[in-house]
């Protein structure tokens, strides 16, 4: 066999949820080999240098480095070091009305905030249920590292791990952030109700109706964890994952798009464009599930195609990258701004913009220029076309403009991106992001698990188990290689 085309395993993808599990699997002295369709990795975490400013692909938002979280139980776990700050301030958000709010990282302070902005009513319960609630999940998350269950003995590694917390918290699944709201007596405080909509669209990618109290308190209460930033985008981020997988000699490939997979004599067979064909014992994919179907040449679990989300209940983006003059100070680096009016040619209620740190001097080639990554939802992008770019362009920038945050004469260089661009960037079908949006008709159990084939290939990323953001791909990574190991290794 040919030393060169040949991985003990081969991964699909090099976003979190990729690097992940191949970092794993090379700690155990597998030998890895990463395929990246791109020439950069990291997948919808990672960052680009386009005339003299470095912009984020994707992903602008960094939590869970802390022990008892994903990325914090990763590099524990294999020793990789992530440089980055912790940030002061997580997030301001900006209401219609002009208040602005300021999520603050420490809970007592929050709950003064909510209640000084939005009204005594009931908030300092809602947000105490949501913290205790985020606290159990995430406890949970890697206690659960064989969920969700979909051999015996991931039921009976459940059993073993579970405790009467577990069971006191699973009503949490069946109520949705709306029957919390009214539960509370929120639902006419139409701020707040706007608030967490907006907010649930950024971590869970729905709204009140469907996203569940378990799911939806923790989406909620990200700010309430340790947020950090990474100098030079989130690339730096990715690359010590990238070195520590070849440093235990595997390989990250780039440019190395995958056509086509198949079985034969127990190995799966991978067909790419550019870079030759690949032969592994064990396959995992990390790109969207609606992808990977699409390359096998063999038949997935049932589950799989039953579980396919269409385009009308997925999101892709509109984006931005802004390239400006500016020596103000910004309390934080995340915003949200909620609109008046929907945003033109895209119709979202909010976008959403990062900052480049204050004291990140890698961003730009020169000095006092700073960077924004702008974005807002698109719903259904196969089905809604965005015609008129320059004309969202400028509804974003005048209301960037008018919130002090920068000037038109200001900017240095700004392109954006419609949902055709990010799929052309990502090939994510239909361009959509965030992974599949949290539904109450799919409780957290019936959510896409790992096993794609039933024999040694596995599937991780965004839409399987648990699904969005970074803290959500890593651990389905994770779980991909718990549920690999226990069957195989």
């Amino acid at each position: 066999m040919e030393e060169d085309n040949y991985f003990d395993a081969c991964v699909i993808g090099s976003g979190m949820a990729g690097l992940t599990t191949a970092s794993l699997l090379a700690q155990q002295g597998l030998k890895v080999g990463v395929l990246e369709q791109n020439w950069l990795p990291g997948g919808c975490t990672s960052s680009y240098w386009r005339k003299g400013f470095v912009f984020e692909s994707g992903a602008t938002t960094l939590v869970g480095l802390e022990r008892n979280m994903p990325l914090g139980y990763l590099t524990k776990k294999t020793g990789i070091e992530i440089s980055a700050k912790k940030l002061a301030l997580p997030m301001q958000v900006h209401l219609k009305n002009g208040t602005i709010l300021n999520r603050y990282h420490n809970l007592e302070e929050w709950i003064k905030e909510a209640e000084a902005k939005f009204g005594k009513k009931n908030q300092r319960k809602f947000w105490e249920l949501c913290f205790k609630i985020s606290e159990f999940v995430w406890d949970t998350s890697l206690k659960q590292k064989m969920f969700p269950p979909e051999k015996m003995v991931d039921l009976i590694n459940a059993a073993k791990n579970a405790s009467l917390k577990q069971v006191k918290f699973i009503p949490y699944a069946f109520m949705s952030m709306k029957a919390l709201l009214k539960k509370l007596d929120l639902l006419d405080n139409q701020y707040f109700v706007d608030f967490c909509n907006e907010q649930l669209l950024i971590t869970a990618q729905n709204h009140i109706e469907e996203v569940n109290v378990l799911f939806g308190a923790t989406a909620l209460c990200y700010t309430n964890y340790p947020n950090y930033y990474v100098d030079g985008g989130l690339i730096n981020l990715v690359n010590p994952f990238v070195d520590y997988i070849e440093n235990k000699h595997g390989k990250v490939i780039l440019r190395c798009g995958v056509e086509k997979i198949s079985k034969k004599d127990g190995l799966y067979h991978i067909q790419t464009k550019k870079k030759g064909n690949f032969k592994c014992e064990y396959l995992i994919s990390s790109i969207p599930v609606n992808n990977t179907l699409e390359l096998l040449d063999f038949e997935a679990k049932p589950q799989f195609k039953k579980g396919l989300l269409e385009s009308k209940r997925l999101n892709s983006a509109f984006q931005m990258g802004i390239g400006f003059q500016s020596d103000k100070k910004f309390d934080a680096i995340h915003h949200q701004l909620h609109l008046e009016t929907p945003l033109p040619e895209v119709g979202s209620a909010s976008i959403f913009i990062s900052l480049s740190h204050e004291t990140d001097t890698t961003r730009a080639d020169e000095a006092g220029h700073k960077v924004a990554s702008v974005s807002t939802h698109v719903h259904d992008p196969e089905n809604n076309f965005i015609e008129n770019k320059e004309k969202a362009e400028n509804a974003v920038i005048d209301k960037l403009e008018s919130l002090g945050f920068l000037k038109w004469e200001d900017i240095k260089y700004m392109h954006s991106s419609t949902p055709k661009a990010w799929h052309k960037w990502t090939r994510r079908e239909f361009g959509f992001v965030g992974g599949y949006p949290q539904y109450m008709s799919i409780k957290p159990w019936q959510m896409l698990g790992a096993r794609l084939d039933g024999q040694k290939a596995y599937l991780c990323g965004d839409t399987t188990y648990p699904g969005q953001g970074i803290p959500g791909a890593t651990l389905s990574g994770i779980i991909a290689f718990e549920k690999l190991a226990k069957d195989h290794l």
